[in-house]
């Protein structure tokens, strides 16, 4: 079901697209540092939204690629202190897996 609706946004998007394509053919003349270019106006903007869309592309990858290091090194630190508690003798909370309410984070009896 999800993946239909995707598909139906693609297909809006596209005709949206398309109706916008043939309004805006006009040449238009692009100023770059050192020379011009002249193109049509569509050609213009779908660039302009590519190019946007690839740098906060780019700006999300860098986000969870740093996330994800963050998560390897909060792993380790959450397996040292593990091991820390079993060579004391403790035993660590237990987390239920989900279910239909939120986690529930039980206290195992402590040992005597």
């Amino acid at each position: 079901m999800k993946g239909q609706g995707y598909v139906i946004l693609a297909i809006v998007l596209t005709i949206l697209i398309s109706i916008f394509a043939v309004i805006n053919i006009e040449p238009v003349q692009v100023n770059y540092f050192f020379w011009s270019a002249t193109s049509p106006l569509i050609l213009v903007i779908l660039f302009s939204v590519l190019m946007g869309g690839l740098i906060t592309a780019g700006a999300g990858m860098f986000k969870i690629f740093q996330m994800r290091k963050q998560m390897m090194k909060l792993e380790k630190e959450h397996k040292l202190y593990r091991e820390r508690l079993e060579k004391a003798g403790i035993t660590p909370p237990v987390i239920k897996e989900e279910t239909k309410e939120k986690n529930v984070k039980t206290v195992p009896k402590k040992n005597n």
